[in-house]
């Protein structure tokens, strides 16, 4: 090997390993808004909901050829603003875009934050925004999956979070996996 090909390589790995240490320190930092006494949602939004949105992110980029880099930060912070902010609640989708673009501090490429912020933009079901990409599709099909994943988690915000009374909440978890299962499978 040249002494230039094995610096290129020492420059791929360099990036690799410094991309890791910013999705890790996002990791922290979205795990600890999540255990915060000021998360609406408590700590099982990471538990049952964050963590399970990454898995299926991952692993249908893997078996999509698409940027597990990116689908990964951005079910990281699909549903930030929310947990640090539940004012943010209703515009999350909007609002954790904006707050994606922070990433920039840590070096990382304007290009990958692009690309993340219309992850986040368009992950909602409740909202019809065209997915430009197959990353925006694979995070917004992650999210609705976790939804069917941890349906107990979805009785935790109907019943308990907000407090619904049974035919409420009966018809708040049933409308919110009809629109993941539409949001899914694409229809």
């Amino acid at each position: 090997m040249s002494s230039k090909s094995s610096i290129q390589v020492k420059l791929v790995l360099d990036e690799e390993m410094r991309n890791e240490e910013i999705i890790n320190e996002i990791r922290k930092i979205v795990e600890n808004a999540c255990k915060k006494e000021t998360n609406y949602f408590g700590y099982g939004i990471w538990t049952h909901h964050i963590t399970s949105v990454v898995k299926w992110a991952k692993t249908l980029a893997r078996k999509s050829n698409a940027d597990e880099e990116i689908v990964e930060i951005a079910a990281l912070l699909h549903d930030y603003a929310s947990i640090v902010n539940i004012n943010n609640y209703s515009g999350h989708h909007t609002c954790g875009a904006e707050l994606a673009e922070e990433i920039k501090k840590h070096g990382y490429p304007q290009d990958k934050i692009e690309k993340i912020k219309h992850c986040i933009v368009t992950h909602r079901s409740s909202i019809d925004l065209p997915r430009k990409t197959i990353e925006a599709k694979i995070v917004a099909s992650a999210d609705a999956m976790s939804f069917f994943d941890n349906i107990h988690s979805l009785l935790y915000l109907a019943y308990i979070r907000h407090k619904m009374n049974v035919d409420e909440g009966a018809k708040w978890v049933l409308n919110k996996l009809e629109k993941a299962g539409k949001n899914h499978t694409g229809s």
